[in-house]
């Protein structure tokens, strides 16, 4: 099936987009908008995303299916791997949960709507309404496709116009997802556009941001610091940077009866999309004094990665990230030969996955591809004293717990700066609430009005 040529980013990649193409776009949506998006309530809105949410896990879906052919090779993920993450992101998307986004970052699930007051404004006489931006640009970066649709509804939710600039070669889902769009509700289609030129297209880029209101860009730490000198002072730009994860085993979720459904756990977390989001683990971390000893959870977890490599195949890699595995590989095989200190469980005759124990608990970075390491520690005081490399960028931890010690270690989390505590193996399912950076979800986007009425005498 060829995708009619709705978006710029359906155009053959050979053509050349103009500066005043891009222009052209950016005030057609604008327009559009007005006519098509701001009259829409947010009950509207939620209901055509329920909508499309449903279509997208049905197993007759066009999209879903062309999504499922195409994007594997085009991706370097397993069907079976990018089936789990398309399932797991559409089962979130309920009028339930996008309500509670709403009610989260704006106090009211019609604050988008209208002036309206919730109990605690009711008090000081006083309605607000939440106004999104004319024209919202999402820089997107990775393969990874869920962000990025996610991003698109959230522009939706705020009756932005839109544009998504795509990661280079991660087009296709997108453009799938927003022809989706198109086939169920045209009119507000009309307001997202899709782009997938080259960063660093400067002509192109200064005529985006001189048009958008608002920007909102995910990527390296270079380039983000380059794009803040390129977007103009009166746009709000939003930047997500770089960011490593990482989980952490306390003993008494080692004990027999939760050992099995742990280390299970702790597999899925690795494995997920591959192990290449920022919220895959580098680094478990399992503590010392329980039933299972973190040497014996490494053996233990790559038994359960081997299981799983037959359920959620990983995706073929390039030769550059097989050589980059390969030479991480023989260097902890030479430690392991070296001292008592160090052990490695590999996949046979391939890189599907790869786990390295060492008793130094200094966090280091994977390789990723489902490359994972196990380093024990008697405390989380000692974890967080070896993890302070990383602080400030260590974004979501898997925290497998027990009892009231779970709620003890999590608020010790929170109080060192880790924005996201979540149960072993969630670590790449967030909700739709999951504040990016500790930052609104859509709330950073917002322009507030008020009206403070008189109040009673």
């Amino acid at each position: 099936m060829n995708l009619p040529n709705y978006f710029i980013a359906d155009l053959p990649a050979d053509y050349a987009v103009r500066p005043d193409m891009v222009r052209e776009a950016c005030q057609t949506l604008k327009r559009n908008r007005e006519r098509y998006l701001l009259p829409r309530s947010t009950e509207s809105v939620v209901s055509v995303i329920v909508e499309l949410a449903r279509l997208w896990q049905s197993p007759h879906s066009p999209w879903r299916t062309l999504a499922l052919e195409q994007g594997p090779p085009a991706l370097g993920l397993s069907r079976e791997m990018l089936a789990w993450g398309l399932d797991g992101f559409f089962r979130q998307l309920t009028a339930r949960n996008l309500n509670a986004l709403l009610v989260q970052d704006l106090g009211h699930p019609q604050r988008l709507d209208r002036l309206v007051a919730n109990d605690a404004e009711m008090l000081v006489s006083l309605t607000t309404r939440a106004l999104g931006p004319e024209l919202l640009v999402h820089i997107a970066a990775g393969i990874l496709p869920t962000p990025v649709i996610l991003s698109m509804l959230h522009g939706l939710l705020l009756r932005s116009a839109q544009v998504v600039k795509c990661a280079a070669g991660a087009s296709l889902i997108p453009r799938l997802f927003a022809h989706s769009l198109h086939d169920l509700e045209p009119k507000m289609a009309s307001c997202l556009e899709l782009v997938a030129w080259k960063g660093g297209s400067a002509e192109l880029e200064t005529v985006l941001f001189e048009e958008a209101n608002a920007i909102v860009a995910a990527g390296s730490d270079e380039t983000i610091e380059t794009l803040r000198r390129t977007v103009p002072r009166q746009v709000r730009f939003l930047a997500h940077g770089h960011r490593v994860s990482a989980a952490y085993v306390s003993r008494e979720s080692l004990m027999p009866a939760n050992e099995p459904g742990t280390v299970e756990d702790a597999a899925v977390d690795v494995a997920a999309w591959d192990q290449l989001g920022c919220l895959s683990p580098h680094v478990i971390y399992v503590e010392t004094g329980g039933m299972l000893p973190p040497e014996a959870f490494a053996a233990r977890l790559s038994e359960a990665l081997e299981t799983l490599e037959k359920r959620w195949p990983r995706g073929p890699v390039g030769m550059d990230v097989a050589t980059a595995i390969f030479q991480r590989r023989e260097l902890y095989r030479l430690r392991a030969a070296a001292d008592g200190t160090t052990r490695c469980w590999f996949s046979t005759d391939s890189t599907a996955w790869s786990v390295v124990y060492e008793a130094d608990p200094t966090f280091q970075t994977s390789c990723l591809h489902r490359f994972v390491m196990v380093k024990p520690v008697d405390t989380l005081e000692e974890c967080l004293r070896h993890a302070e490399m990383i602080r400030g960028r260590w974004s979501t931890v898997g925290l497998a717990g027990s009892g009231v010690r779970t709620s003890e270690l999590a608020a010790q989390f929170a109080a060192w700066g880790i924005h996201r505590i979540c149960p072993l193996g969630r670590m790449q399912l967030p909700p739709l609430t999951w504040r990016h950076d500790g930052r609104p979800v859509i709330g950073d986007l917002i322009t507030w009005a008020a009206h403070e009425m008189p109040l009673d005498s």
